[in-house]
């Protein structure tokens, strides 16, 4: 049998085949043909990868990506390519009004596979000098249902933000809004939580499969409570099936949460980013560098691929097509190398803490189609200008851009 690409010799870690030994990995036609040792077959092209791990691709469920139509979004898809992500999914910057624009000018561009959540508010996250759904006529779950029915093959759930600012008076309602829609679609609803909603109140409208990001955030309404303790409800709604994604963002991974709730035994079912303008480079550099964090709080490795690859995978619903290196499924792969030295990582309030170890990333393998980072440095760096440009708007930075207010009148 010959190979178009043959990946030899690394350490493979697959958690969904309880893999974890060294192998070699054959690709036809962008899908993976074998899984084994000591492949002699000819190949197109051959790369070494001793001393290296080998994972599937990895995918990160909570990012913001629609760059140009919100203020949130940035241009994703060679920092996935960059750093071991294949699939990667926005979190409701589109609602039914502008989920076409998204899946015109972010999905059906992008090298990564890109989904994504439909927001419950009809034009997502477009831009916030008020919660979305402090008014309740922004939220409308029959359109938002038919939205992501219509856009199923791109499209992960509904999203609601169920902190203070985002539904000032309004309590669970847009949740429970969100959640009828999620009924209606046949899918799963992700929700954010924080503080001025109890968070007893978020988990009791939801169901089995649905998701809570931001579950290590620190502003209040958590899943700790003020003693260090996971609260009751939290273990209540996990035990139903509830999953929790950490969802870093700029705000919401706090060191005193996660060290609290790991000491308990709580871990985040699935590693997310939340990358936007305003998370981007810091407090975040990319998914690996944000899976490194728990790493370094006493993660294993092997636990660490398994909440970026297999866990991921079951919470957006395509268990049976992503986060595993099953013969016949696509060939998303990522290679990386463990560093050791001595490395910081800093949350959303500054708080550092020294690690021994960082997962580096070394290349991704997207539909059969290898991609280094050291070959995207060029369009990586006009990805990150365009995220300060937003960024420095949005503070009104406008001395950091050149401009001084009224200067031009």
């Amino acid at each position: 049998m010959a190979y178009d690409l043959l990946l030899k010799g690394a350490r493979v870690v697959d958690p969904s085949q309880d893999i974890d030994g060294i192998r070699d990995v054959g690709i036809i036609g962008g899908k993976i043909a074998a899984v084994k040792e000591g492949v002699v077959d000819a190949a197109t092209e051959t790369i070494d990868l001793s001393g290296k791990i080998l994972t599937p691709g990895w995918i990160d469920i909570h990012a913001h990506l629609y760059a140009g139509s919100t203020t949130w979004g940035i241009r994703g898809d060679t920092l996935c390519l960059a750093t071991g992500v294949t699939t990667i999914v926005d979190a409701g910057s589109a609602g039914w009004a502008n989920f076409q624009g998204f899946v015109d000018y972010v999905i059906e561009p992008a090298r990564t596979q890109v989904l994504g959540y439909v927001h419950i508010s009809g034009i997502g996250l477009t831009y916030g000098p008020v919660g979305e759904m402090v008014d309740l006529s922004y939220a409308d779950p029959e359109r938002t249902a038919f939205a992501a029915h219509h856009w199923q093959r791109h499209c992960a759930g509904i999203k609601v933000r169920q902190g203070g600012f985002q539904v000032g008076e309004n309590g669970v309602e847009p949740l429970r809004l969100g959640v009828q829609a999620a009924a209606w679609a046949g899918m799963p609803v992700m929700v954010h939580i924080a503080n001025g909603v109890p968070v007893d109140q978020v988990l009791s409208l939801l169901r089995s499969g649905d998701i809570v990001t931001h579950c290590y955030q620190g502003t209040g309404d958590g899943v700790v409570d003020d003693s260090g303790a996971v609260v009751a409800e939290v273990w209540a709604a996990r035990e139903r099936g509830v999953l929790f994604d950490l969802g870093h963002g700029g705000g919401s991974f706090d060191y005193g949460v996660a060290i609290s709730a790991l000491a308990n035994g709580f871990l985040a079912d699935v590693i997310s980013t939340d990358l936007h303008v305003s998370s981007w480079d810091s407090p975040i550099e990319s998914m690996p560098e944000t899976a490194s964090k728990l790493l370094n709080l006493g993660v294993s490795f092997e636990r660490v691929v398994h909440q970026s690859t297999t866990a991921a995978a079951g919470a957006i619903g395509r268990a049976d097509e992503l986060g595993t290196l099953r013969v016949g499924t696509v060939a998303d792969l990522a290679a990386f190398e463990m560093l050791q030295g001595a490395f910081e990582f800093a949350d959303v309030r500054g708080r550092r803490e020294r690690g021994n170890r960082k997962i580096e990333p070394v290349l991704t393998v997207r539909e059969g189609k290898v991609y280094r980072p050291e070959d995207l440095d060029e369009e990586l760096r006009a990805d990150r200008e365009r995220a300060q440009w937003m960024k420095k708007v949005t503070g009104k930075d406008f001395a950091g851009l050149g401009w001084t207010p009224g200067a031009t009148l």
